[in-house]
């Protein structure tokens, strides 16, 4: 609805990324300046936050702060794992939100996370709508696994994508310099979609590739694996860098690192990987006597905001200020999406999906880029992601070490 008057909340979900600060900034910039904006608050730990009521008056942070966080990593309000039932199921905590919408007139509320943010979005966008209260909804993206639907690329991706290639190459060259075997297993994030395994592809822009590259995309063999090691190794002097997603699974679709140990799972019924290259790492050791590391990149590549890209940087922030001005422009229950407009030179344009569309539909990598019986990828995964790893954009340095933000985070009362 255009034109409705009253106060935003925001609220970030879901896994921490290099860069969901930046589209915090965006929104909170931008919405300070609307004048159909009356308050703005950004909830504590996400949608747990405006359950239990506990929110920030971001018109009392400074400035300077707030654009400080265009640099900080993390989710400088907290996030939070918390799945809203279905309405028709049990509608307790959709009444809960409409009775702290109505007593804090708040009009806009903007969610910002990947696949399962997007659906609690909608939820409660199609909630409000159902129960008659006017309130613009919208869902701002983030996401380094890069799998939402609808969208050329997410944001986080970039910036993790550039970490990847850049420590694989590192590794590289650490790992080649004793003239005795060595071989690497390098984990990166993926459930489902490889795109942050795929950009360990990157590296070969400089020439310094991994020799194997494996996706979830397609079914891992143990066996096979120990066979492309021993083969690569046989023709590199008894070296190999491998990079393994820790969603790989067998043919049977089971988790890799299921196999070994039985995982927990998160509040929304994920199991929580890890660990694959250890064991894939300590198994060639057994096969092959050769020395190994298996080396987890785990949340370094998520929060390396040093080695952020500036259009990854710049994008996200630009999302969330068009995120706010399409909701005082009266657009709900969508999403922000990037569309990559046709051309050598790299551009998008940026566009509304919506919420149904984009939640809980992942988006993976596309098979035919995955080449060499599932050892590798190709070419056109580089001519996709390179011009999104460009520039750099680090937080000011104080100390001689970055300086991110602090908020003062004072609660609503």
């Amino acid at each position: 609805m255009k034109n409705l008057k009253g106060a935003l909340m925001f609220a970030q979900s879901g896994g921490p990324t290099s860069v969901i600060n930046s589209s915090a900034a965006g929104v909170f910039i931008e919405a300070l300046k609307s004048k159909n904006i009356t308050e703005v608050y950004g909830a504590a730990n996400g949608i747990k936050g405006v359950l239990e009521e506990k929110f920030y008056d971001i018109s009392k942070e400074d400035m300077k702060e707030l654009k400080l966080l265009k640099n900080t990593p993390s989710s400088a309000l907290g996030s939070v794992r918390y799945k809203l039932k279905d309405a028709s199921v049990d509608d307790t905590d959709y009444k809960r939100l409409l009775e702290v919408f109505k007593k804090y007139n708040v009009r806009y509320f903007f969610y910002n996370g990947g696949n399962d943010s997007m659906d609690t979005c909608n939820k409660i966008s199609k909630f409000m709508a159902n129960s008659g209260y006017d309130c613009n909804v919208m869902g701002v993206p983030k996401t380094i696994d890069n799998d939402l639907f609808g969208t050329d690329h997410c944001p986080g991706f970039a910036s993790a994508a550039k970490y990847i290639a850049t420590t694989v190459m590192e590794i590289s060259l650490d790992a080649k310099v004793y003239d005795t075997p060595m071989v690497c297993v390098i984990e990166c994030m993926g459930r489902h979609a490889g795109w942050l395994t795929a950009a360990s592809k990157l590296a070969a822009v400089n020439g310094l590739a991994p020799d194997l590259i494996y996706l979830p995309e397609v079914d891992f063999d143990i066996d096979k694996f120990v066979e492309d090691v021993k083969d690569v190794c046989a023709k590199n002097n008894n070296k190999c860098i491998a990079v393994v997603s820790e969603g790989i699974k067998n043919k049977e679709g089971t988790f890799i690192c299921e196999l070994v140990a039985q995982g927990a799972r998160d509040s929304f019924g994920h199991a929580q990987l890890g660990g694959v290259a250890a064991t894939l790492a300590n198994l060639i050791k057994e096969k092959t006597g050769f020395k190994t590391r298996g080396i987890e990149l785990s949340l370094m590549q998520r929060c390396g905001a040093h080695l952020a890209s500036k259009v990854d940087v710049e994008e996200t922030f630009n999302a969330g200020r068009i995120a706010v001005k399409a909701a005082v422009n009266g657009e709900t229950d969508k999403m922000v999406c990037y569309e990559r407009k046709p051309g050598k030179k790299y551009e998008i344009e940026y566009k509304l999906l919506p919420l149904e569309l984009a939640a809980n539909t992942e988006k993976t990598v596309p098979l035919e880029w995955i080449i060499d019986d599932g050892r590798n990828v190709s070419d056109e995964f580089i001519d996709y992601a390179l011009p999104l790893i460009q520039g750099e954009s680090k937080a000011p340095l104080e100390n001689g070490l970055p300086r991110f933000a602090k908020l003062k985070k004072i609660f609503v009362k």
